[in-house]
């Protein structure tokens, strides 16, 4: 596991985006895996950015989610596939059918992860996978407990979880509970992995992170098992 330290957000945001661009002129069609919540928004902010100034197309590229909430229509405005149109896709020149998020609204939730660790097979597994740091050490929505074995499935998010993301809705009882989630294993499969972190509240995770201790009571601590593997951290949360 690499570990890079940046001087803040914005420069953690910039090391970020220089490596999946680098990413993305080196592979003919690249496989990219994508992450929601707070921290990967600066990294978007600078892809768009990149894009518009004709340094990189999205064309060729293939996206794939780690996540999406059981209960929320596409078009919903707390779904993760509208936050990634609204903080990346519609600003670039992917097309919309290479860009794939779990079924929030599946008939059947099971098949569905099943479909989707299938497409993720077929497309030649995740050639960089984006992550987030949880509070409690979750990595997509893979709590603490969740098997490193695990493929895609259905999560029941842990109370921290949902306290922590009620911050994007109108009140704790709207945040949904449940969610389908690319697993551990699909995740570990990713030929090279990216794990931002950013935030006081994630001072620490990341501290239990450094420890090197590989246990499921902390799911991000597999990736210390990953060979290709790097860490970007804004140290102004280490002071």
């Amino acid at each position: 596991m690499q570990i890079i330290k940046a001087e803040n957000y914005q420069e953690m945001s910039k090391i970020a985006s220089n490596i999946v661009i680098n990413k993305i002129q080196s592979i003919h069609h690249p496989v990219l895996g994508l992450a929601t919540g707070s921290t990967p928004i600066g990294l978007y902010k600078k892809l768009i950015s990149e894009h518009r100034d004709g340094t990189i197309s999205f064309k060729n590229t293939v996206t794939f989610n780690l996540d999406e909430y059981i209960g929320l229509p596409a078009e919903h405005a707390n779904s993760y596939r509208q936050y990634m149109n609204n903080q990346l896709f519609q600003h670039i020149d992917i097309p919309s059918n290479q860009t794939n998020i779990p079924n929030g609204m599946a008939v059947d939730f099971h098949e569905e992860c099943r479909r989707y660790d299938a497409l993720i097979e077929e497309a030649g597994e995740i050639d960089l996978q984006i992550l987030g740091l949880g509070n409690n050490g979750h990595i997509g929505f893979n709590e603490p407990g969740t098997p490193f074995n695990q493929s895609t499935h259905i999560v029941e998010l842990a109370p921290s979880t949902i306290e922590a993301n009620a911050r994007f809705f109108d009140s704790l009882d709207e945040v949904p509970t449940q969610a389908i989630t690319m697993g551990i294993e699909t995740i570990m499969r990713s030929k090279e992995i990216l794990l931002l972190v950013a935030g006081e509240e994630k001072k620490d995770a990341y501290r239990q992170l450094l420890k090197g201790k590989v246990t499921e009571d902390f799911p991000a601590s597999v990736l210390h098992n990953h060979k290709n593997c790097t860490v970007i951290v804004d140290k102004t949360i280490l002071t």
